[in-house]
């Protein structure tokens, strides 16, 4: 296990490669990234079962972890590379014309640790919902992880998948909502307005549990509930309570970032403001 400190040193340096990837492509979706950053730093490094020398697309032996909001590559490949599934200087290619970085993942290039290609909103959780299925078909007692966002959630086709997941108990199935009550066109209250989030969950048949995203010690032991209740006839979800755009003052709170990349002036600006922890790329 990876201690606090440490943990909380990669996810400041993952929300320097998020501002600088964003800044370099000059597209990109930055504040999401930087909300969920902590959650999956804890995920990558300190929960999940997976080795990135042995990986493979199947999953088969290890946990898996599908994204189901898939614009947010900038934190997502910023924690695969990271956690050693490609070279960290690989990040620079960010958005570039036949990187394997793609805007949202792919996996025609062959890129390790990508599970699905995602980003057309509202679809990663029946995915994930398949593999885990496909777990207990192989008898593999590895976990499937699956995270959203909270504005995903007025997807209809969310909560088709979580009736299905609890009707079938579907219990080796952990999801994570990046619950930072903002979407791209404003607050999530102003836009659709999701109402009692943590009680929608309950009532679809899910055992919820809420967490603050920022905080490594709720984190962990949100993740440690949610191992003890797996296994038990009913998938898991976890509510991270975030803030859009956290580490940076002026990004945060706000849906002006949810897809806007920074100039280089703001992104010089952000980079103060979070320390150089791993070295940049």
């Amino acid at each position: 296990m990876i201690k606090i400190e440490e943990l909380q040193r990669i996810s400041t340096q993952i929300r320097r490669d998020i501002v600088r990837m964003v800044t370099s492509a000059k597209s990109g979706h930055p504040g999401g990234s930087m909300s969920s950053a902590d959650f999956l730093t804890a995920l990558y490094f300190n929960v999940m079962k997976q080795n990135p020398q042995e990986w493979t697309r199947d999953g088969k032996g290890q946990d898996m972890f599908i994204i189901s909001a898939g614009h947010l590559t900038p934190v997502y490949y910023s924690v695969l590379a990271r956690a050693g599934y490609f070279p960290v200087s690989e990040l620079g290619t960010f958005r570039q014309f036949g990187s394997r970085l793609q805007g949202h993942p792919c996996v025609e290039k062959g890129l390790p640790g990508i599970f699905q290609p995602s980003g057309s909103l509202g679809q990663g959780l029946s995915v994930a919902i398949g593999a885990a299925l496909g777990k207990k078909l192989d008898k593999d007692d590895n976990k499937v992880y699956v995270m959203m966002g909270d504005g995903e959630c007025e997807e209809g086709q969310i909560w088709e998948a979580a009736m299905f997941a609890a009707h079938h108990k579907v219990d080796n199935l952990i999801g994570m909502v990046d619950w930072n009550g903002q979407q791209i066109d404003g607050r999530i209250d102003d836009v659709a307005g999701m109402g009692d989030l943590e009680g929608k969950w309950k009532a679809f048949g899910w055992e919820t549990i809420v967490a603050d995203g920022h905080d490594f010690n709720a984190i962990l032991d949100a993740f440690a509930q949610a191992h003890e209740k797996a296994g038990k006839d009913k998938p898991v979800m976890i509510l991270f309570r975030t803030d859009m755009g956290h580490g940076v003052d002026f990004m945060a709170g706000t849906h002006k970032w949810h897809g806007k990349a920074p100039s280089q002036e703001q992104c010089d600006e952000a980079l103060a403001q979070l320390e150089e922890t791993l070295g940049d790329y």
